[in-house]
């Protein structure tokens, strides 16, 4: 099977949320950002949010949950944008930070 490859992008607070994660943390969310990019699509590691145009890059790591959310951009290549990042402390992914994710993408689109 051939699989697609994508390119991850890391927006500025996305990129500040990787560097401020602990060394293995952030060998971990690095590897699994990786094998998507390298056209795994396991929806353990990259799952698209109900009712939504934001995906998510879901890392568990010693017990924590990291989550880097992310859109879509295939205009010239297959590029997959993230936003931002959070370390999830509930069952449910937080409203307000899928909100923040739709508010960067209509951003991303309106400024390109």
């Amino acid at each position: 099977m051939d699989r697609q490859r994508l390119k991850i992008v890391l927006m500025d607070e996305a990129s500040s949320f990787l560097r401020s994660l602990p060394d293995k943390a952030k060998k971990k969310v690095t590897f699994n950002l990786l094998k998507v990019e390298g056209g795994i699509m396991d929806k353990e590691l990259f799952k698209k949010l109900d009712n939504t145009d934001i995906w998510e890059f879901r890392t568990l790591f010693n017990g924590i949950c990291y989550r880097l959310f992310a859109f879509w951009d295939t205009e010239k290549d297959t590029l997959v944008i993230a936003t931002h990042g959070i370390i999830k402390k509930t069952q449910k992914t937080p409203a307000k930070e899928i909100q923040k994710a739709e508010t960067l993408r209509k951003q991303y689109f309106e400024n390109k």
